[in-house]
């Protein structure tokens, strides 16, 4: 994958380098709870393998946000042992995600973002203040590994970044050590037009580095920064890891999109199916450009999606996997809705398995085959 050809302005101070180093970076997708469950698998096998310690990045968008930002909260209290598992990843990052699964927070904070104070993204960010994040912010974020959490600025038109060290848009300029609430980010993060979004950020124009920005350093762009979802521009959460390090592993939980023979022809359910096709295409593009790299030798790495059929990793012992089982996993909606239990363990289960498989037949192939689903009676 080649960079644009405006790639060097695009290079934020202190962060970007000129050319990817040494070092492995993990990308998980949007995809509301569906890839949050499906990443929090994903997740549980990397543990298993020992990998989290040794990521130097993890950048996230919209669902994947939320996992991230629950395993960067509690990253302090995983008690890794000297192998690199955390012993405590069940207790500090299942339990709360999947607590969080069962409750429907989009529906309920949409009808009180119109009918009370606040908007609606004031009112998600309150539901994962309240379920996942208290008043952490993101200087509650472990050094190493960087953990990034994606927005888009929609007066830019450019990625916002939320992390520890700095929150930026290349063309607006950086804010350094910024304190916004970790709810505030994963909201902005997760903001998914039309109902969710958009976030809005007050800003300190004076918090800004001086000439850090490229020719939206100004008001109003530095007085409030209005985002969405940060998958209308990247919904792999790939640019930043792509750009600085040589191992990339992505976590797809982007949906299956089904044909519809007669679509609709009403604004608003037009407007969502065509939104879904511009998401599906973009999330398309970046993933051929992906694949596309790892065969060319320019990065080493590993994709899977819930979309991937798992004979396709050929990994010795891989966990059986029948693609009219995942299929249907693929298509659960994309929503911060209520998931059942079965559901949420059969989601964990694939994202699980998948992850195995991918590692074992590209980046880990001495690593042993799992022993099971980590929810067996569930399967998929």
């Amino acid at each position: 994958m080649s960079p644009p050809a405006d790639a060097p302005v695009r290079f934020i101070p202190g962060d970007e380098q000129k050319a990817p180093q040494a070092g492995i970076a993990l990308c998980l997708s949007g995809g509301g709870y569906r890839a949050m469950l499906f990443h929090l698998g994903a997740l549980w096998r990397l543990n298993e393998l020992a990998y989290l310690p040794r990521l130097a990045r993890i950048s996230s968008v919209s669902g994947g946000s939320i996992v991230a930002g629950v395993l960067g909260l509690k990253w302090p209290r995983l008690s890794f042992d000297g192998g690199g598992v955390a012993a405590a990843f069940q207790s500090e990052v299942v339990a709360p995600v999947r607590d969080l699964a069962g409750r429907t927070i989009d529906a309920a904070d949409i009808l009180k973002g119109i009918f009370l104070p606040g908007s609606i993204s004031d009112r998600v960010a309150n539901s994962y203040r309240d379920r996942l994040f208290g008043t952490a912010t993101l200087q509650d974020l472990p050094e190493t590994p960087r953990f990034v959490i994606n927005a888009t600025n929609v007066q830019s038109g450019a990625l916002w970044r939320f992390s520890k060290p700095f929150m930026a848009d290349w063309k607006v300029g950086v804010i350094r050590n910024p304190t916004v609430e970790l709810a505030v980010a994963v909201a902005a993060s997760s903001a998914f037009p039309p109902v969710l979004s958009p976030a809005r950020l007050k800003l300190d124009p004076g918090s800004f580095d001086p000439n850090s920005g490229q020719g939206l350093q100004q008001p109003p762009y530095t007085t409030e920064a209005v985002l969405t979802d940060g998958g209308v521009y990247d919904n792999l959460g790939l640019e930043t890891a792509w750009k600085n390090y040589r191992t990339v592993l992505v976590s797809d939980g982007g949906g299956h999109i089904a044909p519809e023979p007669e679509p609709h022809s009403d604004w608003a359910r037009h407007a969502l199916r065509i939104n879904d096709l511009i998401d599906n295409q973009v999330r398309d593009l970046r993933q051929r450009q992906l694949i596309g790299s790892f065969n060319a030798g320019e990065r080493t790495g590993t994709y899977w999606a819930t979309r991937s059929d798992i004979a396709k990793y050929p990994a010795p012992g891989a966990l059986p996997c029948p693609f009219a089982a995942t299929e249907q996993l693929a298509a659960v909606p994309t929503r911060l809705s209520h998931i059942d239990d079965d559901v949420q363990e059969r989601l964990i289960n694939w994202g699980y398995a998948i992850c195995d498989a991918a590692m074992r037949v590209r980046v880990e192939s001495s690593a042993p085959p799992p022993r099971g689903f980590p929810y067996p009676s569930s399967s998929l």
